[in-house]
């Protein structure tokens, strides 16, 4: 009946969602692949803040503008170069990976930006990014940032047996996949080891970094780490199946949310989309980044993908296929439905 299945609003009038991600090197391919997982999944409009080396900045927009107008219409972005607005910038480019301490600075730089996803360049997204952007929702009020543990189990996890800095909880938390508020980090004091009262983001930085360098391994993500250890208020910890790694399979199966729901985020760190220690990393990687964009899900991703991964099923993590495949057909399946009721919507007549 007309008017039955009105939405309260559409998606696309409602504010987009900001996802960053810093890319360096030779970061540009896996930028992209990222990039199109969260185009091709999500709902609500993105706007993408693309942090980049000068020299790649023009590769980025010829890719992106290069994608069919039907995938283009549902984000917008930025480029920005890489800066450092505290300390040394040359200090900050060579921690840890190149550039990957840019964002501990996207609080200051992204000044009229709410909240934010940020997410590591080698990382996948299996399911609409409007579901990890719901978390934000269920932040209390001191909480201004989510992470996922940096492993399930002390025992074999690298913080618990190796830091020799304050981190984190019992594992420490992985910083590849970020969900931010960056209103309230702009606006709060921190406690931290240096000074009896508190600091703001921007004035931690720096002097957090020249006190603990000699003992960080991980760059930005044990500064993190050591921040969140003096402000565990301030931290939602969200479960594993959102910053899936090689660590959750290959030790065996130790992500029990990825094997109720299914992997909403892959992270494929350790170079694993580029070698072939973790096969089914790889062949998500591989089928994402050879998707004809106009092409059937089901026909061009789907079956391609239940094809490859029966060529990993002799390796740790393909042993566990429907961990990597339950939630990408979930979502397939209402993005096909979604363009169906679509379809027949526009060539219904009353």
């Amino acid at each position: 009946k007309p008017g039955e299945h009105k939405h309260s609003k559409e998606p696309s009038s409602l504010p987009c969602m900001h996802l960053a991600v810093v890319a360096c090197g030779d970061r540009l391919e896996e930028t992209l692949i990222m990039l199109k997982s969260a185009v091709l999944f999500s709902n609500r409009r993105l706007c993408f803040h693309i942090f980049a080396e000068d020299s790649l900045k023009p590769e980025f927009e010829k890719k992106l503008k290069d994608w069919p107008s039907s995938y283009t219409k549902k984000f917008e972005y930025n480029i920005y170069p890489i800066t450092f607005s505290v300390g040394n910038a040359q200090e900050w480019k060579k921690l840890f990976k190149p550039c990957a301490a840019q964002r501990l600075f996207l609080p200051v730089i992204l000044k009229d930006v709410d909240s934010l996803l940020y997410v590591d360049t080698d990382v996948l997204f299996l399911r609409p990014i409007d579901d990890i952007w719901h978390i934000l929702k269920e932040f209390n009020s001191t909480q201004l940032a989510a992470m996922a543990p940096e492993h399930e189990i002390p025992k074999i996890g690298w913080y618990s047996r190796f830091a020799r800095h304050p981190y984190y909880g019992t594992t420490g938390v992985n910083s590849g996949v970020m969900l931010m508020n960056l209103t309230r980090i702009r606006n709060t004091q921190f406690k931290n080891s240096m000074i009896p009262s508190g600091l703001t983001w921007e004035e931690m930085l720096y002097p957090l970094y020249q006190k603990y360098k000699n003992y960080i391994t991980w760059g930005d993500q044990d500064l993190l780490n050591i921040i969140f250890y003096f402000n565990p208020e301030c931290l939602y910890v969200f479960p594993c199946q959102w910053n899936y790694r090689p660590d959750h399979c290959m030790y065996g199966s130790n992500c029990k949310g990825a094997e109720e729901e299914g992997v909403s985020i892959l992270h494929g760190n350790r170079g694993v989309y580029h070698d072939d220690k973790q096969p089914t990393f790889k062949a998500l990687y591989e089928v994402i980044r050879d998707f004809p964009f106009e092409d059937n899900l089901f026909q061009s991703l789907y079956y391609p993908l239940q094809s490859k991964f029966l060529d990993t099923v002799h390796t740790l993590c393909g042993r566990i296929p429907q961990v990597f495949l339950k939630q990408i057909e979930k979502t397939m399946k209402k993005v096909y439905e979604n363009r169906v009721i679509v379809y027949l919507g526009a060539n219904h007549r009353y």
